[in-house]
């Protein structure tokens, strides 16, 4: 059978890489792709918001028996419905299910509903109504958009000045375009930030191993937040005990609760969990495959990826027994084009040399162009390995990373490491 991966991510990268030894799969196209992807599928020149189009090509191509959604833009718009009722067959979440990530309103007020813990909110539409509410709360706080910005609008304030700083920039200025017309206002948690991942059909939900994950752009948790610069794992906080209580209060409540709502949950979703001294509480949801941190995962998932995506379609994931996932640790640093999360020069040629055999690149804003890898993104290329322990992982990746270059070059030098 052949398969279409609709994105142009590292995840892409990922999930291709890891369905290319799957026997059953010939060919592998993907929609649009990106230069890494290149090499082992044939890249498509189809907007990701051309539902028509990709019908299309889908109706051109029968041997294509599946689809694999994961853009969360697209997921948000309906594709996966779409292309259900033109007679596809399609992995990912239904838009529905897809506003858990592109309304913190809907999320949080679900969670409230529900009894899933997770912090204290108000939402606002109206600048001056949510400076006054900020500046009497307790700091620091969290200032989210209800838009999604791809990880970018999230900002973390220390007091007042800042509060207020950040709700002009975003509610004035526009920042972030229409996504900042309305604002989270959250409590602050303190505690260790994982994400944990985890296939579900609606009924079943199997979790994946919890990722550390490392969303501001600069050494030590500074600067703007971004989409990820990188993930580690295994997560020394995220005990067995945690694991239980998360699985017990947040991801099957999660799952029970849109069930409850008349929606019914077909995918991969991933929780952005606080683990603090006494308690854990979900701060933020993703309705697809997060990119940096399924990078690392994915190709540490034992069980096969194609017979997962089939039973959770089928709504039959109980037939799995579970998901077996290798215990190795894992390290993934981003290397990003200068000046990301906000403006940066893309076009930049691209030059790698040899790395090692156990390390392994995933593109996501590169692009060929005559042959020539060039920058085409924000997060250009992630270096990623696996090994017995985080410190052998961080100090070949760091080692690998260096064989990369391009003008504007800039990556996180303390992902798994103190510096």
């Amino acid at each position: 059978m052949d398969i279409l991966l609709i994105g142009s991510r590292g995840r892409e990268h990922a999930i291709a890489l890891e369905l290319k030894k799957d026997p059953r799969v010939d060919n592998i196209f993907c929609i649009p792709g990106n230069g890494g992807l290149a090499g082992i599928a044939t890249c498509i020149k189809i907007n990701v918001t051309d539902f028509e189009g990709i019908v299309e090509f889908l109706d051109d191509n029968p041997n294509i028996r599946l689809t694999i959604v994961s853009p969360d833009e697209s997921l948000s718009s309906g594709m996966v419905e779409f292309l259900t009722q033109r007679g596809h067959r399609a992995f990912g979440c239904n838009a529905a299910a897809a506003r858990l990530e592109g309304s913190k309103e809907f999320a949080h007020r679900l969670c409230t509903k529900y009894n899933i813990p997770s912090p204290s909110f108000s939402v606002f539409d109206d600048y001056p109504r949510a400076k006054q509410f900020a500046r009497n709360q307790k700091f620091p706080i969290v200032i989210k958009t209800e838009g999604r910005t791809a990880g970018k609008g999230i900002m973390f304030c220390r007091n007042p000045k800042e509060a207020e700083n950040s709700l002009y920039d975003v509610m004035i200025a526009e920042l972030f375009g229409d996504a900042g017309k309305k604002v989270d206002i959250e409590e602050f948690v303190p505690g260790d930030r994982v994400i944990v991942m985890a296939f579900t059909d609606g009924e079943v939900i199997y979790p994946l191993p919890a990722v550390n994950n490392y969303k501001r752009v600069y050494d030590g948790d500074l600067g703007m937040s971004t989409a990820g610069m990188g993930a580690s794992m295994p997560v020394k906080a995220y005990t067995p005990e945690i694991a239980k209580k998360a699985y017990d209060t947040i991801f099957l409540p999660t799952i029970e609760a849109l069930r409850s709502e008349g929606i019914i949950y077909q995918g991969v979703i991933g929780f952005s969990l606080i683990i603090t001294d006494t308690d854990i509480k979900v701060v933020d949801f993703i309705s697809r495959f997060c990119d940096v941190e399924g990078q690392l995962v994915i190709s540490q998932i034992k069980t096969s990826l194609l017979d997962l995506f089939e039973a959770v379609i089928d709504r039959d994931l109980a037939r799995m027994g579970g998901i077996e996932v290798s215990d190795n640790s894992g390290v993934c640093v981003v290397a990003t084009s200068g000046g990301y999360p906000l403006d940066y020069t893309k076009n930049n040629k691209i030059t790698i040399g040899e790395v090692d055999k156990d390390v392994c690149l995933y593109h996501a804003g590169t692009k060929l162009i005559d042959g020539e890898l060039r920058t085409s993104g924000g997060r250009v290329i992630s270096v990623a390995c696996w090994g017995k322990d985080l410190e052998e992982c961080s100090e070949k990746v760091y080692k690998n990373i260096q064989k990369i270059s391009y003008d504007g070059m800039h990556y996180r030098k303390d992902i798994a490491r103190t510096l």
